[in-house]
């Protein structure tokens, strides 16, 4: 079972959940940007959520089913169509040989995700198919998709379509407000500083990448000693001397020396992860129960797909 690329889309990567497990060598963990997208798109194609998918930004791919499939399209609305027609999104549908695949547009967001049942079947690196383009290593050849490429899937299991989640358990993506609880050098900041970066408006810089958001807005005040490097983690906010907040992301590096003011709490970070450059966010102090419970809440509505399978 394949699909064939017809055209790549803008920049389309086969990822999985990365390789958090080699980060005390100090490979980036990558993997997929939005998390909770990617895991719903292979639930709702009946795989284990580890399996890899295709992150399609901005602008998704033409694929071709080269023989029948079942495949859902979470994430960002890039406008997904089968042979010119909607798709119905957060939902499993199937492919005859033939059907093609395509995304009319962007609407809102700016990572799509791609599951087709059985998983897409591509070069493992560490552990994990992610593709990790700053090494070239994963994925298709460690690169984007192209047109002509010929993917591979994997033996797939019991599926149907018609598997949908329902609107209230997806992620808020039009929020634009990211709940971050005080990083560890938070008090770092004076007093101004602190309520800027939680009140102010930040907009994310052209110069942003899978590896971290750099954002631009107020110029923070931070005090202190140099700081020797220590682990850091997606969600990471640092501050680097010259006062602009970086969001660390996926793809982060394992150890950073900046201060870290504020952490965005893990079920915040897939409205980051579909955020573009020039987009807007602010940054909203919450207490770590709320955190939890904002975790919770985002683990259950994966689980009520479990129960689909």
């Amino acid at each position: 079972m394949t699909l064939t690329v017809l055209k790549p889309g803008l920049l389309t990567t086969v990822q999985d959940l990365g390789r958090p497990h080699a980060a005390a060598s100090g490979v980036t963990p990558g993997g997929a940007m939005d998390r909770f997208a990617h895991s719903a798109a292979n639930l709702l194609a009946g795989n284990d959520r580890s399996a890899a998918t295709l992150e399609c930004t901005i602008a998704g791919p033409t694929l071709a089913a080269d023989s029948p499939c079942v495949l859902a399209v979470t994430g960002a609305d890039l406008d997904a169509r089968v042979n010119g027609e909607p798709a119905p999104a957060w939902t499993s549908f199937s492919m005859r040989p033939g059907d093609q695949l395509s995304f009319a547009g962007r609407r809102t967001g700016a990572r799509a995700y791609v599951a087709v049942a059985g998983g897409i079947v591509a070069g493992r690196w560490l552990g994990s198919m992610s593709t990790d383009l700053m090494v070239g290593r994963g994925g298709v050849d460690g690169r984007a998709l192209r047109r002509g490429d010929v993917l591979a899937i994997g033996e797939p299991p019991p599926s149907s379509p018609g598997r949908t989640l329902a609107p209230e358990l997806r992620p808020a993506y039009g929020e634009r407000t990211l709940r971050a609880i005080a990083g560890p050098q938070a008090d770092r900041l004076s007093a101004a500083s602190r309520a800027e970066l939680f009140g102010a408006a930040f907009t994310v810089s052209s110069s942003s990448n899978r590896m971290g958001f750099r954002l631009d807005g107020r110029v923070l005040e931070a005090t202190g000693d140099e700081l020797l490097s220590f682990h850091v983690l997606a969600g990471a906010v640092q501050l680097p001397a010259g006062g602009r907040p970086i969001l660390l992301m996926a793809a982060h590096q394992t150890a950073g020396g900046y201060p870290v003011v504020a952490v965005v709490v893990s079920a915040s970070m897939p409205v980051a992860a579909q955020l573009a450059p020039g987009d807007e966010l602010r940054f909203e102090e919450i207490a770590m129960d709320h955190a939890l419970a904002m975790r919770a809440a985002q683990r259950e509505a994966l689980e009520s797909l479990i129960s689909w399978m």
